[in-house]
């Protein structure tokens, strides 16, 4: 994308952030049926990833759970809009917080926040930000495109407490910033290649999957307590949901743990099936000898 086409782009946002939530989510679902047609290989990792994760629903159901799918990504694609300029005021406004959001400030051990892949992802940082003192410090994956870069880096740490660590820098950057008292954003469940992870399966599919969550807990001796988002339909607002810390976790065994977050999350993503982020290549990395699913 060019110069004058981000500049469009991060305008366009910046206009449609006026709107009404409802008028916002009625353009998002737009958007969404019309990324459906015409974004072809995202529609169809998104179809393989949904028959693999779900064989015993009909192939009718899966399609339509796709749909709803590009539906409530299209949604989430025009809130970043509120995300990057709407003020602290309106976003309090238009979340509703569930479970204990303030845990970092009454344990006395640091906390890292498991924060999946659903759609409305993005919530999770205000949410925490601003609703508790404690800063948080995340992992940043470079943008190729320096505007957007610039736009995405201001807009995650406009609260003043989110610390963002270049993915480049590794782990030992982040493990500096929780021994300063930051707590640790962390999205544990990306296929980043073999490297430091494991084949855990995931809805019953070996899924390349990170250990270096449970192995950071581990040496931090840190409290791991899951953030999920929920968008709720026709603009009605956004769900943050704090849940219990995960007990038993960390455990000693890195792939135990990473197989005890991936039940856990399999019963967050059954009860929102379409929210869940189906248009990533989960299952991108094979074990050795099996070939690719997404070849076709």
């Amino acid at each position: 994308m060019g110069k004058l086409a981000t500049h469009a782009l991060i305008g366009m946002l910046w206009l449609l952030h006026w709107l009404p939530l409802r008028w916002l989510a009625a353009l998002g679902w737009g958007l969404g049926a019309l990324l459906y047609r015409v974004a072809g290989s995202r529609r169809r990792v998104a179809q393989r990833n949904v028959a693999l994760c779900f064989p015993e629903k009909s192939a009718a159901e899966r399609e339509a759970l796709v749909r709803e799918h590009f539906g409530w990504l299209g949604r989430s694609l025009l809130e970043r809009g509120l995300l990057w300029f709407a003020p602290a005021s309106r976003l309090l406004r238009l979340m509703r917080i569930e479970g204990n959001i303030k845990l970092s400030e009454q344990v006395d051990r640091p906390v890292m926040w498991l924060m999946p892949h659903f759609v409305g992802l993005d919530w999770i940082g205000p949410a925490l930000m601003l609703n508790q003192a404690r800063p948080g410090a995340s992992i940043y994956q470079r943008q190729s495109n320096r505007i957007f870069d610039e736009r995405l880096r201001l807009a995650r740490s406009r609260f003043g407490t989110t610390k963002l660590v270049d993915r480049h820098d590794g782990v030992r950057s982040v493990l500096r910033h929780i021994r300063d008292g930051y707590s640790f954003l962390n999205l544990p469940d990306m296929d980043f290649g073999p490297k430091d992870s494991a084949f855990v399966p995931f809805f019953g599919v070996p899924a390349n999957t990170l250990l270096a969550p449970a192995k950071i807990a581990q040496t931090m001796k840190m409290v791991v307590q899951p953030v999920i988002v929920t968008m709720l339909p026709k603009g009605e607002g956004i769900v943050v949901h704090a849940h219990e810390p995960l007990q038993g976790y960390p455990s000693g065994d890195v792939e135990a743990d990473a197989l005890h977050f991936h039940r856990w999350l399999e019963d967050r993503i059954r009860e929102h099936p379409a929210q869940y982020f189906w248009v990533h290549k989960r299952f991108k990395t094979r074990p050795p000898g099996e070939p690719s699913l997404y070849s076709r």
